[in-house]
């Protein structure tokens, strides 16, 4: 059994509009009290139950990272038939509205994570202990990577530094501004990332690394090369972290918290899970989703057959790639060459997500299979790092040279030699650059944003409409709550 951050719910009953209950919303409705919050944080283990609490809702992220592969060009919603799972099939043919139940998980769990954060940052004056900028360094982290996530879904989201969203703030606060997030996210991460140790006290926790490189990315979605640059720069320059030599042992259970590994979202099956709360489960929901359907065989076992790559995904991958094998799950050769069986789903290419798919597993695990797959979500990893090195020294027009010596470090481990180096400089060497992160990261969840960002989704993702789908609707019952507080996005 994985002994590393697995929550203990024990401190859910400290919580008032913060409750850790299976109804997390934006603003929870009504507002629910057990022990009265306000006299609680009175020793270092009140800080750190809270904490713990507050990592809780990073396991709700595979939401995220399995819609940002569906979002893109990647690969199809899939499931069982055209009506599974609405949400999905929608934002799948960028015909999504602010009336989608998967979005509306999304909006209230990234809330829900940063309510808890605030939380702890109310009260983060009222005791002294020792070390307590560690404890205050991760709550800050947290909440810039929830915020993060808001913002690169939603833009513009309403701030209420550190203090708890009460019943009827969203009638009187506003969204702020895509950069006041930004900015907010920025002082999370400094602060953290000059307060938080360079290791962790337990697998799963936030580090200084882990703050630096989220900074940079932070940096590097507002087109902040110099600050990106210099940001991830000094993570490569002064960590221990570095690409694995086995690109497939990243993916597998021993491979999780390596050296590779920046930062994790940790999952277990010691616990059952059901549909009814998915935001309960202590498993990687994404994983038993993106299996297929009805298998019999060695390794796998059998999902959902949604997130299901393309064609043009695996086209992508050049000759003598070794990532491909890893990335991407040929289930008719697979058959053919092991005996295995499985059926077939809606929009099945004949392709899956091989670094999420269900494993076989222990005997004795808990609940639904499907629900608690034990696979570590990979968030951040230091070939993502040096990808995004190389594109703030290149299109910054920084250092050109600097760029490919972390481009071909990735480039090296995926064809085990030199000659597929790059050399080319400026507008080219960014195309290698977007075209690297895409087979290096895919299946990870940062496609639709790598496109977005880069301006590129219109002219690769089919149905999408510019000066809209670069932002995700707020969701309906949130614009009607605010009673004309906060507009709609563009275009819903």
């Amino acid at each position: 059994m994985k002994k590393y951050l697995f929550i203990t719910l024990i401190t859910i009953t400290i919580f008032s509009t913060v409750t850790i209950s299976c109804t997390d919303d934006f603003v929870d409705r009504p507002i629910e009290y057990s022990i009265d919050s306000e006299n609680y944080f009175n020793s270092k283990s009140d800080y750190d139950n809270a904490l713990i609490a507050a990592y809780d809702l990073l396991q709700t992220t595979y939401l995220n990272a399995l819609l940002g592969e569906i979002a893109s060009d990647n690969t199809l919603a899939g499931g069982e038939s055209q009506s599974d799972t609405p949400g999905f099939q929608q934002i799948d043919d960028m015909i999504h509205t602010p009336v989608n139940s998967n979005l509306k998980n999304l909006w209230d769990w990234m809330f829900a994570g940063v309510q808890r954060t605030n939380y702890i940052l109310e009260f983060k004056d009222k005791t002294d202990f020792e070390g307590k900028n560690q404890v205050i360094g991760e709550a800050r982290f947290l909440r810039a990577y929830y915020h993060f996530e808001l913002v690169k879904w939603f833009g513009g989201i309403p701030l209420k530094g550190d203090a708890r969203f009460s019943s009827g703030d969203d009638k009187i606060i506003p969204r702020s501004s895509v950069s006041e997030v930004y900015a907010s996210i920025e002082a999370d991460l400094i602060f953290a990332s000059e307060n938080l140790s360079a290791t962790a006290a337990q697998k799963g926790r936030a580090t200084k690394g882990a703050a630096l490189a989220l900074l940079g990315k932070a940096y590097l979605y507002q087109n902040k090369y110099p600050q990106a640059a210099s940001t991830l720069e000094s993570l490569i320059t002064t960590s221990s972290y570095s690409l694995v030599s086995d690109y497939n042992s990243i993916f597998e259970n021993a491979g999780e918290n390596g050296p590779e590994s920046v930062f994790e979202v940790q999952y277990t099956d010691v616990e059952g899970a059901g549909f009814g709360c998915l935001q309960c489960s202590e498993g990687n929901v994404a994983v038993g989703f993106s299996g297929p359907r009805n298998y019999s065989g060695d390794l796998f076992t059998s999902g959902f057959s949604f997130n299901v790559p393309t064609q043009k995904v695996v086209n992508a991958f050049e000759a003598g790639d070794s990532r491909e094998a890893v990335a991407i799950l040929d289930i008719e050769a697979w058959a053919a060459a092991t005996g295995a069986t499985f059926g077939k789903g809606y929009e099945h290419t004949g392709f899956f997500n091989r670094k999420y798919i269900p494993r076989k597993r222990r005997a004795d695990a808990q609940g639904d299979l499907n629900l608690t797959n034990p696979n570590n979500y990979r968030a951040i990893r230091y070939a993502d790092v040096l990808l995004m090195a190389a594109e703030a020294y290149n299109r910054g027009g920084i250092d050109d040279a600097k760029a490919r010596g972390y481009l071909n470090q990735v480039r090296r481990r995926a064809f085990g030699d030199l000659n597929h180096d790059i050399s080319s400089s400026g507008p080219a060497l960014t195309d290698f650059i977007l075209a690297e992160r895409r087979v290096e990261l895919v299946g990870e969840g940062h496609r639709f944003f790598d496109l977005v960002r880069t301006g590129k989704a219109a002219q690769e993702i089919t149905g999408f409409t510019i000066n809209k789908n670069e932002l995700f609707p707020i969701p309906i019952e949130e614009i009607q709550f605010a009673n004309g507080n906060w507009q709609q996005n563009p275009g819903y």
